[in-house]
């Protein structure tokens, strides 16, 4: 199949913009609980309503307009995840401004780029480092006006700012704003180059968003329940601003955790008890290893990994029936996916909360195996697929019908079309206006009404979206075999051993690959083994390790044919990470950075 398109459930808005939602509310309910906040250091969440937010952005708004930020202005947000970006970002599409999001783990170089491109006239910052980093590339942004950072009281002072400024003028300033308005110039995580602009409307958010609650809202929370999301997705990336908006318009009880390391989100996602999950991958793979951890920890690794098994099984019988191609889980299967539900599942849900029953996955592809996993023990994941072009997911997995492996099918008002080369094109109304200051490269990539995403994938005769790879990975050998590195990585990093896994080859004479240990995974692995602790150079070159690590990459390559199989690999001795410019702050790998970083290691892998 080459095209499937999915008939849209919601009208685009005709008038208005993103920032009517927080004063409708507040007129209707303006006791309802609309957000949820904790102080630094705190163990609690404090309530906020819907009228209190209200005030919030609207004499955040005054404050920004005194300080001469006006409509159609750019204001960069460069801070974690945090209360005050949403008060920031609302209180800027309140008087008809821009919102540049900016990742706190930039570069002062991409820093400086990013404002320049957007012609920013000012930027929020976190703290004092950050305010340093913009501070050094104020020379050249005459533009830029004003640094106001988080840490030291910017919003009291703002709001303190514009006392004098009428509520009516920050009313008129929203009634201007109009759907087509630009709301946010969210910029690409620059993976093959500097990053672009994406010009993302108030209407772009308000179609997905209204689309995901109209089609997916009843499984925010169960029947009489608000429903509640914790954020801990980065807000400068446009999965996450897009779950905050959701939130806000969905009437969702909204929290922020700023870290997405696992010993920090785990106690918040036990504290604030969520009743919905918006992830990625990595989340859940985290989730996994850490509990499988703790089993061995407790001597029961065995336990642990028939319980995991046997959730996976349940889960492919479920599905098999849904499909009518099998009968459903046999007696004996349910009677012992039973008794794994009291002994280990119960707790697995209980680490996000014991609310969740189910969940969002982006970012990238969630394995088959890790999404039956997590359905096998009573938390379907819902993966879709989406660029910053398509303000968030344009595919996801529909209501009770997951097929997973897949990304599911284009959300309804969207189109998928195969192109000859088997590129993906998506249609609908997501797709962004372009890129900002580029006409070329708009050109380039929006056809018709169609936008060509760089991504490689197939459609099934259902109209389910499989991802293959993207094209300016495909690696190409010295012999001329081209090779997708997306399912050999995959099946790599299946193992709990490994965090990460990045194939090479272009112009070699055969795919080769550099691989980095979950250091969790490494120190049990060493205790079990009676091995020194080490996490450096002398861990990776154990003979044992490399014996361990030759026979995931064996089984790896079982899946591929002998011209496509890894027949070399390097372990690193650290994890490619954001703060080395190796990874996206989305967690993809940044695969030139990577190669151009270890070209050295790459070089003894084909020295032979």
């Amino acid at each position: 199949m080459r095209d499937f398109s999915v008939p849209p459930l919601v009208e685009p808005p005709r008038s208005g913009g993103l920032a009517d939602t927080v004063y409708q509310v507040a007129a209707q309910e303006p006791q309802r609980i609309q957000l949820a906040r904790r102080a630094p250091g705190a163990a609690g969440w404090s309530e906020v309503t819907a009228a209190a937010f209200r005030d919030e952005v609207t004499a955040l708004a005054k404050g920004l307009l005194a300080s001469g930020v006006r409509f159609g202005d750019r204001v960069g947000i460069m801070a974690r995840t945090r209360y005050e970006w949403t008060q920031f970002s609302y209180a800027l599409w309140s008087i008809g401004a821009q919102v540049v999001p900016i990742y706190p783990t930039s570069s002062s170089e991409q820093v400086s780029w990013i404002l320049a491109d957007s012609r920013a006239v000012a930027c929020v910052v976190e703290h004092e480092d950050d305010a340093m980093t913009v501070g050094a590339a104020c020379d050249g942004l005459p533009t830029l006006k004003r640094i106001w950072q988080l840490d030291g009281g910017c919003v009291r002072q703002l709001s303190r700012l514009g006392r004098d400024i009428p509520d009516e003028t920050v009313h008129s300033h929203r009634a201007a704003v109009d759907p087509n308005s630009p709301a946010a110039i969210t910029y690409t995580s620059g993976t093959t180059g500097r990053p672009k602009g994406c010009v993302v409307t108030h209407a772009n958010f308000a179609v997905e968003c209204d689309t995901l609650q109209a089609g997916w809202g009843a499984l925010a929370a169960a029947p009489g329940e608000q429903p509640a999301i914790l954020v801990f997705l980065p807000l400068a990336h446009v999965y996450g601003l897009m779950v905050q908006v959701y939130c806000l318009r969905a009437g969702v009880r909204l929290g922020h955790q700023p870290e997405i390391t696992t010993g920090e989100l785990l106690p918040a996602l036990a504290s604030f008890r969520p009743t919905f999950l918006f992830a990625v991958p990595y989340v859940f793979e985290k989730i996994v290893s850490r509990a499988r951890l703790s089993a061995a920890d407790a001597g029961r690794t065995e336990a642990f990994d028939k319980a995991m098994d046997v959730a996976v099984r349940f889960a492919e019988a479920q599905e098999a029936r849904r499909e009518r191609s099998g009968p459903g889980p046999s007696p004996a299967l349910r009677l012992r996916h039973r008794m794994y539900d009291r002994l280990i599942y119960r707790r697995l849900r209980a680490v996000l909360g014991g609310r969740v029953r189910h969940a969002v996955s982006g970012g990238s592809a969630l394995s088959r195996t890790l999404g039956l996993l997590f359905a096998g023990i009573g938390i379907t994941v819902y993966d879709g697929y989406g660029l910053t072009e398509t303000t968030g997911a344009v595919t996801g997995q529909p209501l009770g019908r997951t097929k997973f492996g897949t990304v599911g099918r284009p959300l309804p008002g969207s189109a998928v079309h195969i192109a000859p080369d088997g590129e993906i094109w998506v249609r609908g109304g997501t797709v962004f206006a372009g890129y900002l200051n580029d006409p070329q490269g708009t050109a380039e990539v929006l056809r018709d009404g169609w936008f060509a995403t760089g991504d490689l994938g197939s459609l099934d005769q259902d109209g389910y979206l499989s991802i293959t790879g993207r094209k300016k990975d495909v690696i190409i050998t010295s012999g001329g075999k081209s090779v997708a590195p997306a399912v050999l990585e995959e099946r790599v990093r299946a193992h709990p051993l490994i965090s990460q896994c990045l194939l090479v080859g272009d112009n070699r004479p055969y795919v080769a690959a550099l691989i980095t240990l979950d250091p969790e995974a490494l120190v049990h692995w060493q205790r079990v083994h009676q091995k020194q602790a080490d996490a450096g150079w002398g861990a990776v070159s154990d003979t044992d390790l490399q014996e361990e690590i030759q026979r995931v990459v064996v089984t790896a390559n079982t899946a591929v044919s002998r011209a496509e199989s890894i027949r070399a690999f390097r372990i690193l001795p650290v994890e490619f990470s954001v703060g080395q410019g190796l990874l996206t702050p989305s967690l993809k790998l940044r695969r030139r950075a990577i190669v151009k970083a270890y070209a050295a290691d790459i070089d003894e892998l084909y020295a032979g």
